[in-house]
């Protein structure tokens, strides 16, 4: 049956090599590796930006006004990270903060037209396009998909390693390379 998962019971013998089996393992994680490296690649090439970066311009985009804490909450980063990351948007004219008349302790961000224009402009973050087919999945799928990579992340060691849910590699605060144009690039980023 095409696009069915047969699954085989304990009892029953492992089929081909072994070896074989591992290379596959191998090769489908490094595929996945692969991806989330060539999209964050893409993204930076052609808005300037990194995926962290356009998670939290949406987060900015969604609630005005958005607070520091309220955007770490939102995308599951750290306040830190965050903050790392709003410094270097505002820098580069995406944003403004703005100190709260209510209370001088909050600080709420906003969007810049520039900002909205970069975000417009941005192809879909992968994690996106992974949500919307997994959602699509039945629930046991999505639960072997779970317990498979927990199994992975387990044999790799890498169970303790602190990771948000952003599909990016690298660290998530770090520097955009710059963008280089050519005569065919319409506008670089700041």
């Amino acid at each position: 049956m095409a696009g069915r998962i047969i699954l085989q019971s304990p009892s029953q013998p492992p089929r081909g090599n072994p070896l074989d089996r591992i290379l596959e393992v191998l090769t489908s994680l490094r595929r996945v590796i692969r991806a989330t490296d060539l999209h964050s690649r893409h993204l930076s090439k052609t808005t300037g930006v990194t995926a962290p970066q356009i998670l939290i311009l949406q987060a900015i985009n969604s609630t005005k006004g958005v607070t520091l804490s309220e955007i770490a909450h939102s995308v599951s980063l750290s306040q830190a990270t965050v903050s790392s990351i709003l410094d270097r948007l505002e820098k580069r004219e995406l944003i403004t903060r703005e100190r709260s008349t209510v209370d001088k302790r909050r600080v709420h961000a906003y969007l810049t037209e520039y900002g909205r224009q970069v975000l417009r402009d941005a192809p879909l973050p992968l994690q996106e396009q992974f949500t919307r087919q997994f959602s699509a999945l039945e629930e046991w799928e999505q639960s072997m998909i779970i317990s498979a990579l927990q199994r992975v992340a387990m044999m790799m060691d890498a169970d303790h390693i602190d990771a948000s849910p952003i599909l990016d590699v690298g660290t998530l605060d770090r520097p955009v390379e710059p963008h280089k144009t050519n005569a065919a690039d319409t506008q670089p980023v700041k």
